[in-house]
């Protein structure tokens, strides 16, 4: 636990030197505020065309920001040599990646919620409307997106020899997520017979980090009706007395399993020198 915190207390330094995360720091309060004053005569409240349009902004922007900065900082440590003098010393591999996890998590979580602060506070104090439940929920939407991302940055990070090639991979990675993710959904699932369309659907929308916070949220806001019948199931379960806490389960399992496979990664680095 000590090395955790230790590797964990480095990362939240670098981070913060880090000009990437100031960058994205502006960038994220200037589009909140922007995103505020669309809707200033409004009241913000549900699934709404400016909600929808205010998660699909906030979708393109954290997971971008998450996998820029997560998989840059381990491509640094290879790239400067900070890892072989880390090694060195009597530190696990798994306490390096759960402090460096923490540590970046502490970072862009503070990013989202300076972001999320300011808007909040500029809206009070120019007497917006802003339904409290519609606030969280965005606030729930953008801490699930990082934290998710955040481990697919470090498999990606894990994997890239240099900052290019995490660059690459990490643009790549958010294109097929976020971007492309409808039409190739849809063009896969066209190929298959009509009796697997709905058991594919359920696992490739658990696969895909982006997709799964964003029905989440939806359906919470209340535009189930929107995703069509094939999410019905989906409806009926987040609706549930324990859908948030399945969510809340299977959000858990996605990110223990990822940061056990970067574990394994870095161990089989390690042992081979």
């Amino acid at each position: 636990m000590v090395d955790i915190l230790q590797v964990a207390r480095r990362e939240i330094k670098m981070g913060f030197r880090n000009p990437w995360a100031y960058s994205f720091l502006a960038l994220f309060c200037a589009f909140s505020l922007g995103l505020l004053l669309i809707n200033a005569q409004n009241e913000i409240q549900g699934y709404t065309a400016v909600t929808g349009s205010m998660l699909s902004l906030i979708l393109y922007l954290l997971p971008l920001m998450t996998l820029f900065l997560g998989s840059f900082s381990l491509t640094s440590e290879k790239e400067e040599g900070s890892w072989q003098l880390l090694s060195t010393y009597p530190i696990g591999t798994l306490s390096f990646i759960l402090g460096k996890y923490v540590g970046l998590a502490v970072v862009l979580l503070t990013v989202v919620a300076f972001g999320y602060g300011l808007m909040g506070t500029i809206s009070g104090l120019m007497g917006m409307a802003f339904d409290s439940t519609t606030y969280f929920l965005f606030l729930f939407f953008s801490a699930g997106l990082v934290l998710l991302f955040l481990t697919i940055a470090l498999f990606i990070g894990s994997l890239s020899r240099n900052r290019w090639q995490a660059l690459t991979v990490s643009v790549a990675v958010w294109f097929f997520t976020v971007i492309g993710w409808p039409t190739f959904l849809i063009a896969f699932l066209g190929l298959m017979p009509y009796l697997w369309i709905k058991p594919l659907l359920v696992v490739f929308t658990i696969l895909n980090p982006a997709e799964l916070v964003r029905l989440f949220v939806v359906i919470k806001l209340g535009g189930g009706s929107v995703l069509g019948p094939e999410y019905y199931q989906w409806v009926e379960w987040i609706n549930g007395s324990k859908g948030s806490l399945l969510f809340m389960g299977v959000c858990l399992v996605w990110m223990l399993s990822s940061i056990l496979f970067v574990y394994w990664i870095w161990e089989r680095g390690r042992s081979r020198g």
